[in-house]
């Protein structure tokens, strides 16, 4: 199905209207501290199917979430070891992705059938404002279908799915230009999943 793909600036009646939208199950592209990526609101599930659709993305292929802050992890994830508390009071907000135990009230659409969520809190204050006026965590992706590149500019998110999304929020380039760092920690020892850009930094972690 073909939608308007309505873009906008970042200002806080911009974050007000995409809020909004993301409540009724719209899908809404915005920028974060790695690459341009597609939200949706985590705990409606026919919204977070969405996305699997608009990038074309295989549905046994979960979705990673965003959260405000630390203080929200125990909502998504469950079990939660000690090292995530460490690693997160070092590395978040920033570009880690920890993957964890789900929570029991997380949407299985999100964890593709499996039993575990990756989970970060990024480093940019446009999401971090979204996420501030939704209340709630973002099942969000990267912008681009899949098998393709991920966008850092909002151009390249409408190059590639306009008529796709509801709303994109224009931020700029994203400044890191590339996929966080991703660590499962259900494993031991950890595993990186994602080299990403804290490999380096997480050697005297791991």
């Amino acid at each position: 199905m073909t939608v308007e793909t309505i873009c906008v600036d970042t200002q806080p009646q911009a974050i007000i209207r995409a809020a909004q939208l993301l409540r009724r199950g719209s899908v809404v592209g915005l920028p974060t501290d790695t690459v341009y990526g597609i939200g949706a609101h985590a705990f409606l599930p026919q919204a977070v199917a969405r996305l699997y659709t608009i990038k074309r993305r295989p549905r046994d292929k979960a979705i990673p979430l965003l959260i405000a802050g630390l203080e929200t992890l125990p909502r998504v994830a469950a079990s939660v070891p000690g090292v995530a508390y460490r690693l997160a009071e070092r590395f978040w907000p920033g570009a880690l992705t920890l993957v964890l135990p789900r929570a029991p009230q997380l949407p299985d659409v999100i964890t593709g059938g499996g039993d575990t969520v990756a989970v970060r809190v990024p480093d940019h204050p446009v999401t971090h404002a979204l996420l501030a006026e939704l209340g709630a965590p973002l099942a969000t992706t990267s912008a681009n279908i899949s098998g393709r590149p991920a966008p850092t500019t909002a151009q390249g998110v409408l190059s590639q799915l306009d008529g796709r999304i509801d709303l994109l929020l224009d931020g700029g380039d994203c400044p890191a230009g590339t996929a966080s760092t991703v660590l499962d920690l259900t494993v031991s020892p950890p595993q990186v999943l994602r080299a990403g850009p804290l490999l380096a930094a997480l050697k005297s972690w791991l």
